[in-house]
């Protein structure tokens, strides 16, 4: 079994505090620990405990994505618009079109000649009247207009028709949505469909997993010898506000809108609901977590608390006596939790 040195390292830390150490008077205790290997010390069931709820908190598709992102060249908003300055340009953004896309066809001259709800075969071809079928993948809407007239013109059927051609429905073009949004998954993407069309489709943001970023992993020259991939991070607090208009990016082909959910803290023990919680809040303290847990159970060592955290390459162990920051009226002590935590609560001898 392989596991990250983070990982290994909250592992070795936690074996060496789930046994009965015995606190002192002081209310709070930091002791230091250096890393080892969890397979050699941790017992098993808590190492498998640990990893079920790492599993749980965080799915494969999550672990792919961050893995992709970690490898490709990342770019806050505004860098990515410097060099690309035509990015949010809408009217750069006339999508061609492409197999199974859906357009109107309205000719003035002749309404005979008009059509609705013309679908694009999986070859890029449609059939109009009198001119039979024309290959329009690849052609923005006023392309297509001019094809239409020219070959119109060229048999002789129509001179000088004004043609007419919309986009009903893309289905060429796709984006995805993951992360923390309520309808996750793949969309149809429409001419100049922007950020916050994307989350609005996607049912918004759940706020109760996380939120509060968002990433887009953006495709570059696509189906071509120099296609690649870059990240676009956006910070959603002025895009939602609406105060951060320039994050508010026309999206592309192919883009997927990553939302990642919030890091979590882990719970183990003698508590009523153990278990991975996301860190949402600005702050949440020791005792704040253990509520949010449900509490202690009857069998809770409560002043034998304690939090284990990896912190510059090295193990913290943190033992806290609870009661005397509950009932003593010593909220000034209570242990601020970070990211990655896992608070253990020993179950009491009697």
């Amino acid at each position: 079994m392989k596991f990250s040195k983070h990982v290994a390292l909250i592992f070795a830390v936690l074996f060496s505090v789930i046994g009965c150490i015995t606190p002192g008077e002081d209310t709070i205790r930091v002791t230091t620990v250096d890393t080892v290997q969890p397979q050699d010390v941790l017992k098993s069931e808590e190492l498998a405990k640990i990893e079920e709820l790492k599993k749980k908190s965080g799915g494969k598709n999550e672990n792919s994505l961050n893995e992709v992102i970690n490898r490709t060249t990342n770019y806050a908003i505004a860098e990515y618009l410097s060099y690309n300055p035509h990015a949010n340009n809408s009217t750069t953004h006339d999508f061609s079109v492409g197999g199974y896309d859906v357009i109107d066809i309205t000719v003035y001259e002749e309404a005979d000649l008009s059509r609705e709800n013309v679908r694009i075969s999986a070859d890029g071809y449609i059939s109009f009247p009198l001119i039979g079928r024309i290959k329009v993948e690849g052609l923005t809407t006023s392309e297509i207009e001019e094809r239409i007239s020219h070959n119109l013109a060229a048999g002789q059927f129509l001179l000088n028709a004004h043609v007419s051609v919309t986009v009903k429905e893309f289905r060429s073009k796709q984006f995805k949505v993951l992360g923390s949004v309520k309808n996750p998954g793949s969309y149809p993407l429409q001419a100049r469909e922007r950020m916050l069309d994307a989350i609005s489709r996607a049912g918004g943001i759940d706020f109760e997993q996380g939120g509060k970023h968002a990433m887009i992993i953006r495709t570059e020259n696509p189906d071509t010898d120099q296609e690649g991939k870059i990240v676009i991070r956006i910070e959603l607090s002025g895009l939602l506000k609406g105060g951060d208009q320039k994050s508010n990016i026309i999206l592309a082909d192919k883009d997927l809108i990553y939302i990642p959910k919030a890091e979590n803290f882990y719970i183990i023990g003698q508590v009523k609901n153990p278990g991975s919680y996301p860190y949402l809040e600005k702050e949440i303290t020791l005792v704040g977590a253990i509520s949010r847990a449900g509490g202690f159970t009857p069998a809770a060592a409560r002043n034998r608390t304690r939090v284990v955290r990896v912190e510059d390459g090295r193990g913290k162990i943190i033992e806290v006596r609870v009661d005397a920051i509950t009932e003593a009226g010593k909220k000034g002590q209570d242990v601020l939790i970070q990211p990655g935590d896992v608070i253990v609560v020993p179950e009491g001898f009697f």
